[in-house]
């Protein structure tokens, strides 16, 4: 019987290829975004990345461009506020959500970060996917769960991208992958299949950068 949610595997040389163009191309910051009405133009293809404070968001988004610095990374839950916006090549607009799990945040910050969160992933005709980050060494937590069941609610196809896979043993990597599998199988917007990702040693970033390339 076949896996559920297997982790992706290695994509062929052309796909690569296809991933390693994309990513060579440009990649340049637009804007931090608070309202909806201030979104760039819906001009390109565009992919996001959704994660809990500190999963690794603005990391992975630098690793996959090659550009060290462009995400802003910080240690401090919570500090990215904003939608933030980056082109990537001429034809693709990487998204950077801001992080979810905000305990140190005041209710009427978190609120607000809420609903445009749900604005944007209601609203936005050219967004192709979610990626949905998990920390490797904790698996799914109740607030990952939430902005599961909210893309569910806005019918955006979003994937499992386990991050930090540097930091957990292999042999101690099964019981993390079973519980990941167990909370997406309960998600229909869940795309059945994951990406274990390493941004410090490099891992998984070639099958991410091609799974983005294929996108139609």
């Amino acid at each position: 019987m076949q896996m559920n949610f297997p982790l992706a595997e290695t994509p062929d040389e052309f796909t690569t290829e296809k991933g390693r163009k994309l990513f060579a191309g440009p990649s340049e910051f637009v804007k931090g975004v608070v309202a909806m009405s201030g979104l760039p133009p819906a001009d390109r293809m565009e992919v996001c990345f959704a994660g809990r404070s500190n999963v690794g968001k603005s990391t992975l988004i630098n690793a996959l461009t090659g550009t060290r610095g462009l995400a802003r990374a910080s240690n401090t839950p919570g500090r990215t506020q904003e939608i933030n916006f980056f082109t990537q090549g001429e034809g693709h607009y990487l998204v950077d959500l801001p992080g979810y799990g905000y305990a140190n945040a005041p209710l009427p910050v978190v609120q607000r970060w809420q609903r445009l969160l749900k604005q944007y992933l209601s609203g936005r005709q050219t967004l192709r996917r979610a990626f949905v980050l998990i920390d490797t060494r904790h698996g799914v937590k109740p607030v990952d769960e939430e902005i599961m069941s909210l893309l569910d609610s806005a019918a955006v196809t979003f994937q499992c991208v386990l991050t930090k896979a540097d930091k957990v043993k292999e042999k101690d990597r099964a019981v993390i992958f079973e519980q990941v599998r167990k909370a997406l199988a309960k998600h229909p917007a869940s795309y059945p299949e994951m990406v274990l990702t390493s941004s410090d040693k490099g891992e998984g970033i070639a099958t991410l950068r091609a799974i983005i390339a294929t996108l139609v």
